[in-house]
């Protein structure tokens, strides 16, 4: 009896093993998410990617950048919303601009928990967070041993 236990235990013991936490390289990854293509044909508003930069010391994610860029390689920054440099429509650039300001929240948020599953999507860009998460994991991924 006492050894059909013990073998139990053992075989539960590795099973378990395989199931801990991954182990990540030391370095900096840098990874893609797929591209964002609006569902409306005649709205481009949101098309694009993100791509994060990840660095990993000692098993940890202790930088993060993360930016949004449109279709065409344009980064999403300061001038994203607006139409041949000037704010067309107040509403649309307000709400680019939050999308903007998200991706460093998101960043800092990854940092912080060290966890993408316990950073929480930003009201307002979640299109972003969709394709932040898709790049963190495919820079971990990068980074696994």
């Amino acid at each position: 009896m006492n050894r059909k236990m013990l073998t139990a235990f053992v075989l539960c013991c590795a099973m378990l093993s395989g199931c801990g936490a991954k182990n990540y390289a030391d370095g900096t990854y840098t990874a893609q998410s797929t591209e964002y293509h609006n569902e409306d044909e005649n709205d481009d508003s949101g098309n694009g990617y993100g791509v994060v930069t990840l660095t990993i010391k000692d098993n940890k994610i202790t930088e993060c950048e993360f930016k949004t860029y449109e279709l065409d390689g344009t980064l999403k920054d300061t001038e994203y919303g607006k139409e041949n440099g000037e704010i067309a429509n107040k509403d649309f650039y307000n709400k680019a601009q939050k999308a903007v300001g998200a991706c460093d929240q998101y960043a800092k948020a990854l940092v912080s928990s060290g966890n993408i599953k316990d950073v929480d999507a930003i009201s307002g860009a979640t299109i972003n967070f969709g394709e932040f998460k898709e790049a963190v994991q495919l820079a971990l991924k990068q980074a696994e041993q």
